[in-house]
């Protein structure tokens, strides 16, 4: 009899994920799913097939009053995947779990309490100026593609890339500056968790202050985006309003709005 072990197969570890919290504020998929598709059609791409978790803590209906099974429908038919709940009564995260949406914990902590405070509800894009910032996801990590520096006198390193960023393909400065020196194309996504320096046009997505640094900032010499977003902020090209495009700027977070100053 052969005692030889079988190759490895595969590994288990444990990961830490930013996911986007989808926090309900009604309970009926037929007024959810609209607004919601309405939202994301503003930015096309940028949440198609992205995991999102549900938020029930702001929910205060009885757990039978909520259709999860028509909401992950609906999501599914919106091409956004639904994972798990968070937040929420006992009750509320067993109809979830019947419904494939078992309860998640945050690494290392607990499951959240059912009385937990809510946070500060995303006001409809429809009731916000033109160039108006809604809570946008943070995102989930990728690997980098570019080699990381550190910038002397910044206090934080920077990941420099010095090709285009084509489309379809996100780059992720993960605790680091973001420095481009080419074309941000249409379509293309830049992440960092602190600043972003565009050194060409930046014409897809910039995502600066992924991990809630409010003081961080976008700069672009040619200015052009079809998002942009600041610590959890973002505003769609529609609702750049009277920012310089096409012109050298400068983008900062002013509360829940988003300033844009010309460069130079």
């Amino acid at each position: 009899m052969s005692t030889q072990s079988l190759p490895e197969s595969f590994r288990l570890r444990a990961g830490n994920f930013n996911l986007l919290v989808l926090r309900l504020l009604d309970p009926r998929p037929e007024t959810v799913l609209p607004a919601l598709g309405d939202q994301f059609r503003r930015a096309p791409g940028f949440l198609r097939f992205a995991p999102i978790v549900i938020g029930l803590a702001d929910l205060a209906v009885a757990p039978e009053e909520v259709d999860f099974r028509g909401l992950v429908e609906g999501l599914h038919a919106l091409e956004i995947v639904p994972i798990g709940t968070t937040g929420g009564s006992p009750a509320m995260r067993q109809a979830a779990t019947a419904a494939g949406l078992p309860p998640l914990r945050a690494v290392g902590g607990r499951e959240p309490e059912a009385e937990a405070p809510p946070e500060t509800a995303m006001p409809p894009a429809s009731a916000a100026p033109p160039a108006s910032a809604s809570p946008a996801p943070a995102p989930a990590a990728a690997p980098p593609a570019a080699p990381t520096v550190v910038v002397q006198g910044s206090g934080r390193s920077a990941m420099v890339v010095t090709e285009p960023v084509r489309s379809g393909q996100r780059i992720y400065a993960e605790g680091a500056d973001l420095i481009v020196t080419a074309t941000v194309n249409p379509g293309g996504e830049v992440i960092a968790d602190g600043n972003i320096h565009v050194y060409g046009a930046l014409r897809g997505r910039a995502i600066a202050g992924a991990q809630n640094d409010a003081e961080a900032r976008i700069f672009a010499l040619n200015f052009d985006p079809e998002l942009i977003a600041i610590a959890g902020f973002y505003t769609v090209r529609e609702g750049l309003g009277d920012a310089p495009i096409g012109r050298p700027t400068q983008v900062r977070l002013d509360g829940e709005e988003m300033r844009f100053a010309p460069l130079g």
